[in-house]
């Protein structure tokens, strides 16, 4: 063999992984594989960078048990290699009263994962931690944070590379064969062998799970958010990081104010289907419109909620909507306050065949390949425990 494991992907969930299996023994020899020229160039850089502390998956799930005890590990990891984070809070505001039976059920599942810290402010509360916050109800996490999560990926890359693992820019796999003593990986720059594979592909996941005889399910939907930043003299608007209460139907939190570890404050971001699974220029990939088009759980999805989708494609396209939205609970937010130049990121969904969207982190195997299959928010801050659950799927393999 060229290597006990290959890992598929560097954005941080792979490096996290590889980095795991050296700190922990699994295994001596690690390389992984990416297709871009660096680690960490998709979702992994292209966030609003919170630290997450878990107040919105539902208990016993993955995200709950992996959030937490990643969030740890994270936190560690930044402090132990020098890496920029802040800690400034989460309010989450309910504005109307409509919203209180969703803010209550957000409440007891925060409460159910432990979020430590956690308070429910009325309105005066609110105002007096927030001034520029409008609110009639607002639930206080203390610890979420802020890093720039390329400087994780950053750190954990030099760590895999000082302990003698092997990190593969510029290269592209096209096949996965499984065999009875090992796994040949081809790649556009020659073969290498391992005995076990690990798929971690963000955006390209089904793609790399299709080179296999895994499940063709779930499939991967790319959702484009786009990120507006206020103007410096605007920045003390708010201290911590603002968010509305989400809707339970959907996996995506809604538009944010995001204080940054570098000092700016982010506003999103939306939720839109992008034309490409890696269009940061909205310029169409005719391969990835073809998925879509023929995904009959992305016809069941669009059916459903059609007139969702119609909304945030009209907040995405019209500024003064986009602000509308925030004003809800910044009401002095004033366009000379908000700079454009937006900063845009795709996120890798996965869908089910029944047009369901794929909460959960979901992790399968096949005979010698473990696939991570999906691993949205809050996976960069559960990166280094998925990285542990993962690695020990590998020790079953190796062992």
């Amino acid at each position: 063999m060229d290597t006990d494991v290959v890992v598929v992907g560097g954005g941080i969930v792979g490096l996290a992984t590889a980095y795991r299996l050296l700190v922990d023994g699994t295994a001596r020899r690690v390389t992984v594989i990416e297709k871009e020229a660096g680690v960490g160039r998709h979702q992994s850089s292209h966030n609003s960078g919170v630290i997450h502390a878990g107040v919105y998956y539902p208990a016993g799930s993955l995200k709950a048990e992996l959030c937490r005890a990643g969030k740890q590990e994270l936190e560690r990891f930044a402090d132990d290699h020098g890496i920029r984070r802040t800690t400034p809070g989460k309010h989450i505001v309910a504005v109307e009263e409509e919203e209180f039976a969703r803010f209550d059920d957000l409440a007891e599942r925060a409460r159910a994962n432990g979020v430590p810290g956690l308070r429910e402010l009325d309105a005066h509360e609110l105002a007096a931690r927030e001034p520029h916050v409008a609110g009639l109800r607002a639930l206080w996490s203390p610890t979420t944070g802020s890093i720039d999560f390329a400087e994780v990926c950053d750190a954990l890359a030099g760590e895999i590379t000082d302990r003698g693992g092997v990190i593969r820019t510029a290269t592209t796999v096209v096949g996965i064969e499984e065999r009875p003593d090992g796994v040949r990986v081809a790649t556009d720059a020659g073969p290498v062998t391992a005995g076990v594979v690990v798929a971690c592909a963000g955006l390209q996941a089904d793609r790399v799970a299709a080179l296999t005889d895994a499940d063709p399910h779930p499939t991967i939907v790319g959702f484009r958010g786009a990120w507006l930043r206020l103007h410096p003299r605007a920045s003390g608007l708010v201290s911590s990081h603002v968010y509305p209460v989400p809707d339970p139907r959907f996996p995506f939190l809604g538009v944010h104010l995001s204080p940054r570890v570098d000092g700016e404050v982010w506003i999103g971001p939306n939720a839109v289907l992008a034309a490409g699974r890696e269009a940061y220029d909205g310029r169409p990939d005719l391969r990835d419109l073809v998925d879509v088009a023929t995904n009959r759980g992305m016809w069941r999805l669009g059916r459903r909620f059609w007139q969702v989708g119609a909304i945030e494609l009209w907040r995405d396209r019209v500024r003064s909507a986009f602000l509308r939205e925030v004003r809800r609970y910044v009401p002095s937010l004033r366009d000379e306050d908000v700079l454009d130049g937006r900063a845009v990121g795709i996120r890798a969904q996965a869908l089910a065949p029944d047009g369901d969207l794929v909460e959960d982190f979901v992790v399968d195997e096949t005979a010698r390949v473990v696939h991570v299959r999906n691993a949205p928010s809050p996976a960069a801050t559960a990166s280094l425990a998925i990285g542990r659950m993962v690695a020990e799927r590998v020790a079953d393999h190796v062992a």
